[in-house]
């Protein structure tokens, strides 16, 4: 997910992806925990995309209330 992609989205639609962001990265520590874990790197994938989204969403509210 580039940054570009997420800046171009609505506060809604950053808001939805931070929930589905936060699902995956749970499954994949629960798969990690249990040994079925195959991409490793997807966990880091994950933790950068929802601090990127977290970053963008913060932004936007930000420029929306001021």
């Amino acid at each position: 997910m580039k940054a570009e992609d997420v800046r171009a989205k609505t506060v809604d639609q950053l808001k939805d992806d931070l929930t589905d962001l936060r699902k995956e990265s749970f499954n994949l520590r629960f798969q990690k925990v249990s040994g079925q874990l195959e991409n490793t790197v997807r966990v880091r994938q994950v933790r950068r995309d929802i601090a990127r989204v977290k970053t963008i969403l913060g932004q936007k509210l930000i420029e929306a209330t001021g």
